[in-house]
């Protein structure tokens, strides 16, 4: 893998994540999945990362490099003030071919990119705009920043076909279509899983930020009006939403077949959490394709999902699908009782996400995207049909997702 005009390798630079190894954040997962294989590949990667209080620091992971960075540990600020330190050490320290920037938040650093010559890519996620964490001004950051990557970005790239056609809408431009990939889990005996308690087959599983969005209390209110057996277990915390944490743990504390297990870091331990769960219980309703609904594919458990195009998309045919406590208690009444139906319907969703969802065609599609800015394709400039929305407000910069 060359970089344009040289025998060296390709230099690609990751920003705006919380780097790698990811826990199990969608845009974590796919710097992970993409970076190494591109690593692999023969191209040099580097990742920028989050530094942690007490946490390790290591040069180089899965053979990319990486770049550990402070952030301003705040729920409007830790996604920019990252961003912006990263920006400033590509463009003074390193020399990079191409830059792939996840998320259209970072879209004001844009040009600093485009100054030093480093073409660039936006992977514009989902709707922030949508998010029921951000007030008014933060919605009207997120629509803004939309409208900046169209403009200064040498190209987009969508995860979900409903994203594409959402950009196509509204501004007129093509996105690039590199959806997030699968694997297959294979259900094996785990000590992790008994020391929890835990038993194959027997117990629902939700793994998820708890923000509104992702409908941790619907999941949770429905499963305390079931006439389930097996147990709740959710995975899962958010540092800023403490009022939404606080209704979830209040839920959760008046059913004790409900256990709220936090933050599982075990990347081992969670997918056998997914592989040995009767049911994977989805509430996002925001965002793309989505990497745990993807895990739990591929982990070949049954889907209960949020009924949104995004993941219908995704799930398909053989998903259930709810949009209120009720229909979630239905599903998981249903699931216990046809167990058999259950299983089978987990195995199809497996066979769809690996021949739908591929992290080696992914990574093949970064690669040849960056090739392609290299060579001097860029859409930058693009006029949305939103053009008098792209003045930043005041008091509007640094409302970002953190």
């Amino acid at each position: 893998m060359r970089g344009g005009q040289d025998d060296r390798p390709l230099r690609i630079a990751m920003i705006g994540t919380r780097g790698v190894p990811a826990a199990y954040g969608g845009f974590e997962t796919a710097v992970d999945e993409i970076g190494r294989r591109m690593a692999a590949d023969g191209a040099e990667v580097t990742v920028y990362c989050r530094t942690k209080k007490g946490s390790p620091r290591p040069a180089e992971y899965a053979g990319m490099k990486l770049v550990h960075l402070p952030a301003l540990r705040s729920k409007t600020l830790e996604t920019l003030s990252h961003t912006g330190l990263s920006v400033l050490h590509a463009v003074l320290r390193r020399r990079y071919d191409a830059a792939f920037v996840f998320n259209a938040a970072n879209s004001p650093f844009l040009p600093a990119l485009r100054i030093a010559r480093v073409p660039v890519a936006v992977h514009v996620d989902g709707l922030e705009w949508k998010r029921g964490k951000w007030g008014r001004v933060g919605r009207k950051y997120y629509r803004v920043a939309e409208s900046l990557s169209v403009r200064w970005a040498d190209a987009l790239i969508a995860d979900a076909q409903g994203i594409a056609d959402y950009y196509t809408e509204e501004f007129g431009v093509d996105t690039r279509l590199l959806t997030y990939g699968s694997k297959a889990i294979e259900a094996r005996p785990s000590a992790g899983l008994a020391e929890l308690g835990l038993e194959p087959g027997g117990y629902h599983l939700v793994v998820a930020r708890f923000e509104p969005e992702n409908h941790v209390d619907v999941i949770v209110e429905g499963y305390r009006r079931s006439a389930a057996k097996l147990p709740l277990v959710v995975v899962g915390s958010a540092p800023y939403a403490v009022e939404y944490s606080q209704r979830i743990t209040d839920l959760a504390d008046s059913d004790d077949r409900i256990r709220l297990l936090g933050g599982v870091w075990d990347q081992d331990l969670l997918d056998q959490l997914y592989a040995n769960a009767l049911t994977y219980v989805h509430g996002h309703s925001v965002g793309g394709t989505n990497p745990s609904l993807l895990r739990a594919m591929g982990a070949a458990t049954a889907v209960i999902a949020y009924d949104v195009d995004f993941n219908r998309e995704v799930a398909g045919p053989d998903a259930r699908y709810f949009g209120d406590p009720e229909e979630a208690k239905m599903h998981l009444e249903g699931a216990e009782t046809s167990p058999e139906t259950t299983k089978s319907s987990g195995s199809a969703l497996q066979e769809r996400a690996l021949e739908r969802y591929d992290w080696d065609v992914v990574a093949r599609g970064y690669t040849e995207l960056a090739v392609h800015l290299i060579s001097g394709h860029s859409t930058a400039g693009v006029r949305g049909r939103r053009g008098s929305d792209n003045t930043l407000p005041e008091g509007v910069a640094g409302v970002v997702e953190a």
